[in-house]
């Protein structure tokens, strides 16, 4: 083993008892509060899980897809409220600057996106765009050495601990299509920026998704991510592609976390004088699950090295994404069946992962838009 890997071994160890002995017992607080303590905050910025996947010269850990998959799938055993609070900063809201941003951008922003002082948003979703993100109608109009931006984002994860919003906008006509959309870097505290209070939303407690209002927001030029105009699209689904490898590695952590809470339910709830783990129909569904989930993580962990190796894995990313989070899907259902009335009720954690886990069919697009992506590809391959 080199020391890079052992290095990685032992972060995923330290993070694998991280959730369990921290994160776990912290849940029914999130739950109740709505907020991530601010001890776990801390411990999380100490791991340095805000700088996965920020280069190692702009003080991240400069992880690999692999390597930071590692990591995913131990703190999403957790609460997936843990990794989101977490996540954008690593994923959408700062791959683009890793990727596309000048030098001057990587410089002012990513050092302090690593340690956790500044948090980044990724501000592509809108009232009337979602899936279909080459229609968004905000608009930057530019005006001399500044860009004026105006018009109303989404869904925006963490927009209210921002620092950093990454905001796509068209800077050219309609008619240009996906290639007139532009990428901005916009702080927190330039005027024109209304956030929205969080919605109050079925599950994910302690995440927070707002809208986020610009209403004549003057940027300067040097905002514009890479210098450029008319990079935007190319950059978010560059990003996306990531992200979906990212949440499929969130939805198998999930799946273990999923079946050891209807295994130990199935070990301990006796009926007929005997544990329910006995019954046939009880295994079978255990079995189901367990394969799935070890589908779910061998699917990422493949994808996860090819990417690393420089292939283009835009349909790999697409199946992970929607094989693990649909997996995730039937087996919390399944183990909410084990666990039978005491499944419907807050008394088991097993109520609240149920109802965080079907977010995760819709986060980084649906389950639909994945099935897309994925024929189109494969279509792509016959010249079709």
């Amino acid at each position: 083993m080199s020391d890079r890997e052992e290095t990685i071994h032992l972060l995923a160890d330290a993070v694998r008892r991280f959730a369990r002995e921290q994160l776990v017992p912290a849940e029914p607080t999130v739950e109740e509060t709505d907020e991530i303590p601010g001890d776990i905050v801390r411990q999380l910025k100490e791991l340095g899980l805000f700088g996965m996947t920020v280069p190692e010269e702009y003080g991240g850990l400069g992880l690999g897809m692999y390597e930071e998959a590692r990591l995913v799938l131990e703190v999403a055993y957790a609460s997936p409220v843990f990794r989101s609070y977490f996540g954008t900063t690593n994923g959408v809201g700062t791959l683009g600057i890793v990727n596309d941003g000048t030098e001057e951008q990587k410089r002012r922003y990513l050092p302090r996106i690593a340690t956790g002082e500044m948090m980044a948003s990724f501000c592509l979703t809108e009232p009337d765009s979602g899936s279909d993100a080459a229609s968004l109608t905000t608009r930057a109009i530019r005006e001399g050495g500044y860009f004026v931006i105006n018009g109303t984002k989404r869904f925006i994860t963490n927009a209210i601990h921002a620092g950093l919003f990454t905001v796509f906008a068209r800077t050219a006509p309609k008619e240009a299509g996906a290639a007139g959309i532009s990428a901005f870097l916009v702080e927190r505290d330039t005027p024109g920026i209304t956030v929205a209070a969080p919605y109050r939303k079925m599950g994910f407690r302690g995440s927070h998704e707002s809208d986020v209002i610009f209403e004549n927001c003057r940027v300067p030029a040097s905002a514009l991510l890479g210098g450029r105009e008319g990079g935007g699209f190319k950059s978010a689904m560059r990003s996306l592609d990531h992200a979906r490898l990212h949440m499929a590695a969130v939805a198998a952590g999930m799946c273990e976390r999923l079946i050891d809470e209807g295994r130990r339910y199935a070990i301990e709830r006796k009926q007929f004088g005997k544990p329910i783990a006995s019954f046939q129909l009880i295994q079978g569904m255990l079995a189901d699950s367990q394969a799935e989930a070890y589908a779910a993580r061998a699917m990422v962990e493949k994808a996860a090295r090819d990417k690393d190796a420089g292939h283009n894995v835009t349909m790999e990313s697409a199946c992970c994404k929607y094989f693990a989070t649909e997996a995730a899907g039937r087996i919390a259902d399944r183990m909410l069946q084990i666990h039978g009335g005491s499944g419907y009720i807050k008394e088991y954690p097993i109520e609240r992962l149920y109802r965080d886990v079907r977010l995760l069919r819709i986060y980084e697009g649906t389950s639909q838009i994945q099935q897309l992506i994925i024929a189109r590809e494969l279509l792509k391959q016959v010249g079709a």
